[in-house]
């Protein structure tokens, strides 16, 4: 038997599956931080500047003192208010990646919890990867709380911070509590449905006590229970009463008892706030300073209260794979097993980690189970609690929890497991494609089978890591989301996998699309002595709105194509769409209807139709007027005044598109669209043209086409052989 420390007996109400997430350096893993000590999982409070931190446990993760990937960990917290008040609460709790480079990190995150806290910069507002964060939860339905983090530095603004969270993100954020002082003089907040100060002052809790608080101070742990002060009774009636009409807005009976000019209960204010929280009608928004220790516990305590346990997700839904329809199961541990795959882990010690969300069943150690997405039996060697790169070994895993699995060998990112008597298929995880590459290959020869192994367990870990051959080359080219991305992936694949590589400097990944409707033939016939080979096919190509990606359809119809020869058509188009017809890069909104074509009884053979798939693509594309795409990138410039003109005249000179400029704070933050191409370097300029004082954030938006000049160059420079001339 596996011996199990962590108290595992808990009813699915007293569970949590929730994520922290936001902007980089918003404070999420400092959060965390907090909240581990608070609750008791840790005895000392880590620091990032330290590289002490429990959930950034990568050496380069405190090196370089950010998140890269999310870290799982599960504590205990017994809220000292609130409608769950003195009842232990497991917490699974995930911290996510700040850097817009690792969002895949965030994405499949958010696919299996229940709920999150979105840290904001009480100082910045809401920022561009807030926005993000903030779209990936709404596509999963994931109820959020905000907790307005820094309110202790320059330029905080707790109710300019909710402002900022209706205006950017449409949120219907309002403040649950409301911050004692700010900047140098924050010192505690006020539960505005209580009506009760929370103040974490040294003078103030001696006096109170009449204990040292030296210590007490330094972590937090300690604060006082006060009266709300003078001068901010008439601030916290006005609050509390929007608060209270927001909650009775959501609630009839409560509109009833409000309109009717009734005292409303705060059990009965809490209960509603908590149903209007899941249905993700309301954001309460709480004020603290992580680094500071103050505030961190009204939100443990909000945290438990209003975000859903997974007994409040009653069911999920998938598919039935034998009929293709929509199939309920409850989030009940006695029902047949369901379960989402979402994170692939190399771990050194035991090999693969496979990190997956139980919605309904349990999982044993040493079962079976089916992957209904790959249709195979796949075995359970061992399960695992994780508590960021420590590990805990469990016999059984419940509806409700997340765990990491041992030996599952075939299972990746977004699969489904389940009872083979009882199959469904759960909705996947969508990543989005890469828009940077570079070359790579090995120094020596030892390093070239060390290099296969390592490339293919990093993609295997990060879907949106993408590993090519170029054929032109025999480069091995690797993509991803950022230079930061692919500068870690590399560095890991020196550390973990001692393998040492030459890397190439990084590429635009450029799309390839058509712009206008043609049809091509695509025929091949060889015949040299025995058997020989034909192929042929009659398609049309389209193109499909940006973003689209690529459809096949075949429309033969009275066998003029024997039905077992249309996959391997599909397959030739597909693996011409890879390598490009232009330049080389990889065809994008494109659709392919094969319509006709013919057969020989004794000589087809699916090699002879793959080829003639790939012909019929090329002859097509000559006549559709084909385009590259670039990808356009969403940069936010924060500056202060003087360098503003530099600034967007520089961004200008990018072929930029300035979308906006607004004052936050004492800075002035410049949004614009600009081509990746033109973003080489930018850290430094932007350094030089500031004298280090303007920031900037950059995130992959969407793909435009290129100009025509622009495209001329690239293609003469890429050193594709394998183009059609148009």
């Amino acid at each position: 038997m596996a011996i199990t420390k962590t108290k595992r007996d808990f009813p699915l109400d007293r569970i949590r599956n929730i994520g922290i997430i936001a902007h980089i350096d918003a404070g999420k893993t400092t959060t965390t931080e907090r909240i581990l000590f608070y609750t008791g999982k840790t005895y000392k409070i880590g620091d990032i500047d330290e590289g002490t931190t429990v959930t950034d446990w990568m050496e380069q993760e405190r090196e370089r003192g950010i998140t890269i990937v999310s870290a799982a960990i599960t504590t205990f917290w017994t809220p000292k208010s609130g409608i769950f008040k003195d009842q232990e609460t497991r917490v699974n709790i995930i911290d996510t990646p700040g850097h817009v480079d690792f969002t895949a990190e965030v994405e499949r995150s958010l696919r299996v919890l229940d709920g999150g806290v979105i840290v904001l910069d009480a100082a910045s507002g809401v920022q561009s990867q807030t926005e993000t964060v903030w779209r990936q939860a709404n596509k999963y339905n994931v109820p959020l709380i905000a907790f307005a983090n820094k309110m202790d530095v320059v330029g905080a603004d707790f109710l300019g911070t909710i402002q900022s969270a209706r205006d950017r993100l449409g949120a219907n954020a309002i403040a649950y509590n409301l911050p004692i002082g700010k900047e140098n003089d924050f010192k505690g907040v006020v539960d505005l449905l209580s009506r009760k100060a929370f103040i974490w002052d040294p003078l103030t809790h001696s006096a109170n006590s009449g204990q040292a608080s030296s210590g007490q101070e330094e972590t937090g742990a300690q604060f006082v229970e006060a009266e709300v002060p003078a001068d901010m009774v008439d601030e916290v009636e006005e609050h509390r009463e929007r608060l209270v009409e927001e909650i009775s807005g959501s609630d009839d009976k409560l509109m009833e008892k409000y309109l009717g000019g009734e005292e409303i209960r705060v059990e009965e204010l809490q209960k509603a706030l908590r149903q209007a929280v899941i249905d993700n009608k309301i954001v309460p928004v709480l004020a603290g300073s992580s680094l500071r220790n103050k505030g961190v516990q009204p939100m443990l305590d909000a945290l438990v209260t209003y975000l859903p346990s997974p007994q409040d997700i009653a069911s999920i839904v998938g598919k039935n794979p034998k009929n293709e329809e929509d199939e309920e199961r409850k989030n009940d541990q006695n029902a047949p097993l369901s379960a989402l795959a979402f994170k692939i882990q190399v771990d050194p010690h035991v090999g693969k980690l496979t990190y997956i969300r139980v919605y309904s069943g349990t999982l044993k150690s040493g079962s079976y189970v089916y992957n209904s997405t790959k249709q195979t039996k796949e075995r359970v060697g061992r399960l695992l609690l994780m508590h960021a790169n420590d590990r805990e070994e469990i016999d059984e895993a419940y509806a409700g929890e997340i765990v990491a699995a041992v030996g599952l060998k075939d299972t990746i990112t977004g699969d489904t497991l389940c009872d083979e008597s009882s199959r469904i298929i759960l909705e996947s995880i969508s990543f989005p494609d890469p828009v940077i590459s570079l070359a790579i290959e090995p120094k020596t020869k030892s390093d070239q089978e060390k290099l296969g192994y390592a490339l293919s367990r990093l993609s295997e870990e990060d879907p949106t890591f993408r590993v090519k051959s170029d054929q032109e080359t025999g480069q091995t080219i690797i993509a991803g989301m950022g230079e930061l991305q692919l500068e870690i992936l590399v560095d890991r694949m020196k550390r973990e996998f001692k393998v040492e590589a030459n890397v190439g400097q990084p590429q635009v990944a450029y799309k390839e699309t058509i712009t206008k409707e043609a049809q091509g033939e695509g025929k091949y016939i060889r015949q040299t002595g025995g058997r020989g080979q034909y192929g042929h096919c009659l398609l049309k190509i389209e193109p499909l709105p940006r973003g689209q990606g690529r459809e096949f359809v075949s429309e033969v119809v009275g066998g003029a194509i024997p039905r077992e020869f249309i996959p391997a058509i599909e397959k030739g188009i597909i693996e011409k769409e890879d390598t490009g017809i232009l330049a080389g890069y990889p065809l994008t909104d494109i659709q392919v209807v094969v319509y006709d074509g013919s057969y020989h009884d004794v000589d087809s053979s699916e090699v002879a139709f793959k080829i003639a798939g790939s012909l019929g693509l090329s002859e097509a594309a000559k006549k559709a007027d084909m385009i590259l795409l670039e990808p356009i990138m969403k940069v936010e410039v924060t500056t202060p005044e003087e360098f503003l003109g530099d600034i967007i005249g520089d961004l200008s000179s990018k072929r930029a598109q300035i979308l906006s400029s607004e004052s936050r704070g004492t800075a002035r933050v410049v949004i614009a669209l600009v081509p990746l191409a033109e973003m080489h370097g930018y850290a430094t300029a932007i350094r030089s043209m500031s004298q280090g004082r303007a920031t900037y954030y950059m995130e992959a938006d969407h793909y435009e086409p290129v100009p025509a000049n622009i495209t001329q160059k690239i293609v003469e420079t890429s050193g594709f052989t394998g183009r059609v001339e148009r």
